[in-house]
């Protein structure tokens, strides 16, 4: 990471199994970031304990249901509900236990009011554990349900209702999450994980698990999803591996209308 310098890094949510040393970890970095967490991230505790520990030691870097932004970076970030496990719309006990028990019309609101208060020269970013529902319901789309037959969309419905409203006043330049692993179950093939919807908005599915491999010639790789913005208007949408000295040794892009270089 030191070696790319990018200017934002983004944490999907799902850090651990309600380990909270990563947490710490991630919350020590000294890079720009944002965090909303995961399903997993309560670990077996229903009670909520567990996930408000790992709130305490974020602080403000988590961004569920709010806006993040900084003062030395043109860029908001807009969290969706936290902890999500998809599937429509569902609060787990942990969940409940922290927050209320919300009912989908408020996070929709809170979703949706986080949104306008980005302003009109930055990019609208939203970012999700899990993805909205409406992006297909076969076992590869970005949100499929590919462990169980049949296939169905297991996006979130509240963030889909919120994406609908933002539209209605301006359009979402990106949606990022993550929760649906990029390799499907039973070795079926990958998911599509980088789309743009015919409204124009792009959707990034970051959840390549495991993160690091090795390649044909033995080189340790390790996966980053990259996304770069001239002023407001999205320039470019990738997954890239790197080699650990920081060479990009493989990329995937999404093919963007006039696009900068990568």
């Amino acid at each position: 990471m030191a070696q790319l310098k990018p200017d934002l890094t983004l944490f999907v949510g799902d850090l651990s199994d309600g380990d909270l040393r990563l947490t710490r970890r991630i919350a020590a970095l000294p890079h720009t970031k944002a965090v909303i967490l995961g399903n997993h991230d309560r670990g077996g505790d229903r009670s909520g304990g567990v996930l408000r520990q790992q709130l305490s030691l974020l602080g403000d870097l988590h961004c569920g249901w709010t806006r993040r932004s900084w003062d030395h970076l043109p860029v908001s970030i807009v969290g969706a509900r936290p902890c999500s496990a998809g599937g429509g719309f569902h609060l787990s006990k942990a969940v409940q236990a922290v927050y209320g028990p919300v009912a989908l019309e408020t996070s929709v609101q809170r979703i949706v009011a986080a949104a306008a208060e980005v302003p009109d020269d930055q990019p609208l970013i939203v970012m999700a554990h899990c993805g909205p529902t409406g992006l297909g319901s076969e076992p590869d789309s970005p949100c499929g349900r590919d462990w169980k037959k049949p296939a169905v969309d297991w996006g979130d419905q509240d963030l889909a209702v919120a994406l609908d409203q933002m539209s209605q006043r301006r359009r979402p330049d990106l949606v990022v999450f993550g929760h649906m692993h990029h390799a499907l179950k039973r070795g079926s093939g990958l998911r599509r994980s980088l789309v743009r919807n015919r409204q124009g908005t792009a959707f990034l599915n970051a959840a390549c698990v495991p993160r690091s491999g090795v390649n044909g010639d033995g080189l340790t790789l390790l996966h980053l999803s990259w996304v770069e913005f001239s002023g407001s208007r999205l320039s470019c949408l990738a997954h890239r591996w790197y080699s650990p000295d920081g060479v990009v040794r493989h990329e995937e892009q999404l093919p963007i209308p006039d696009p900068q270089p990568c």
